[in-house]
């Protein structure tokens, strides 16, 4: 797939980062009108119908619509499914939910790529406190990000925690995009 899902991400765009918790952006697309923009991405990619619930399930759980990205990563088996699972209760939050669904995600391959852009972002904003926490050893620890997420949450969204996180959160999804479409 090459460079689908950089595509993706361009045709799914938003003018700010989500919330770490449920809250909606008011840059988020209406829900008709990302459904069109991934159906037409589906057509476009030739997209085959196994990979199709795991990219819409992400599409909406980018523009804040967890209800109906946890309708369909329920359903989605294996790794990828627990992982849209994961993320979206930690956005919920329901942190011990969170942290169930990564258990059964295991160690995913996005988290090599995760660990290497992440700790990129915190060494240049000289935040070696918190990259000690997310990556210990050199990896990502989705547990350690849940607790981190929690402990941000209430602060307001100007803390410079908190927006190192929601930008980790995006590392961590373009990460997943990246394992779904390119296949590493």
């Amino acid at each position: 797939m090459n460079d689908s899902w950089k595509d993706l991400k361009s045709l799914i765009a938003t003018p700010d980062l989500p919330e770490l918790g449920p809250t909606p952006r008011p840059g988020r697309l209406p829900l008709n009108e990302l459904t069109q923009k991934v159906d037409r991405f589906f057509a476009e990619a030739k997209l085959g119908a196994p990979l199709q619930p795991c990219v819409r399930s992400a599409a909406l759980l980018w523009h804040d619509y967890l209800d109906e990205s946890h309708t369909i990563s329920q359903n989605i088996p294996g790794a990828d499914g627990s992982f849209l699972h994961g993320l979206m209760h930690r956005r919920e939050p329901d942190y011990p939910n969170a942290k169930y669904w990564f258990r059964r995600v295991g160690r995913h391959p996005a988290f090599a790529r995760i660990a290497t852009q992440a700790e990129r972002f915190l060494d240049g904003k000289g935040e070696k406190e918190l990259a000690s926490r997310l990556l210990p050893g050199g990896h990502w620890d989705p547990f350690a990000f849940v607790d981190e997420c929690e402990l941000a949450t209430p602060m307001p969204p100007t803390e410079s925690i908190a927006q190192a996180l929601r930008a980790i959160q995006e590392v961590e999804f373009n990460a997943l995009l990246s394992h779904l479409l390119s296949g590493t």
